[in-house]
């Protein structure tokens, strides 16, 4: 059958769960909030969007994180290098990707508060615009998710290290397309602060995206 010629391009999804969480002292992504894990909300927030498949990149905990993801419509990528740094899950989603995708939407496993409205705002302005790399900001910083065209695919398997991929969005800064959402995109449990943050403080951050400031409280773009 052939292509719908109307259609924009397909966007994959990569969730990078592979962490260590030595901040946190034990598996953040396994936390409760709202009765599920927190990599589960993450995981059917990104099912709920425009993405024409998601992966999930295990690795730390790796089980337990598949476990809490098993019953979803999406494939998981164990990365059984994830000790040797960020890049390397990076890494292994990229390469599990199939050739279905134009491009690919980095996105982080601790990042509850993310909605499908944020994504979509991005993969509308990646068909609108058909700009290389696709970033969220708010106000002035830029946050995560992050996306990618398919033709900076080898210039992200290059990244080395515990790095994600900012070097990669400073070499298209002139080429790269913003989408002002709002600050819930700095918003990841790293530390038990955090997360009682989360437990205890997040519920204006829960309402619905276009209702919320355009404010930062902090710089991230595919944590380093």
């Amino acid at each position: 059958m052939e292509s719908n010629p109307e259609a924009p391009p397909s966007v994959a999804g990569i969730i990078l769960a592979a962490g260590l969480g030595r901040r946190m002292g034990s598996p953040k992504l396994l936390l409760p909030w709202q009765g599920r894990p927190i990599v589960r909300h993450v995981a059917e927030t990104a099912l709920a969007s425009h993405l024409v498949e998601v992966l999930a990149v295990t690795g730390h905990a790796g089980d337990q994180v598949a476990s809490a993801l098993a019953d979803l419509p999406l494939r998981i990528v164990h990365n059984p290098e994830y000790e040797t740094g960020l890049s390397t899950s990076l890494h292994a989603g990229i390469r599990a990707l199939g050739e279905r995708s134009s491009a690919v939407l980095i996105m982080l496993a601790d990042q509850p508060l993310l909605t499908p409205t944020i994504i979509d705002r991005l993969l509308e302005a990646y068909w609108t615009s058909r700009a290389p790399v696709v970033v969220a900001v708010a106000g002035p910083r830029r946050g995560n998710p992050v996306l990618f065209e398919r033709g900076l695919y080898p210039e992200l398997l290059r990244i080395q290290g515990d790095q994600g991929a900012r070097r990669v969005i400073e070499a298209h800064r002139s080429e790269l397309q913003s989408v002002e959402v709002d600050e819930r995109i700095f918003y990841d449990v790293d530390t038990p602060a955090a997360y009682s943050r989360l437990i205890h403080g997040s519920a204006r951050l829960t309402e619905d995206p276009d209702t919320l400031p355009n404010t930062a409280s902090q710089a991230a773009s595919t944590k380093e």
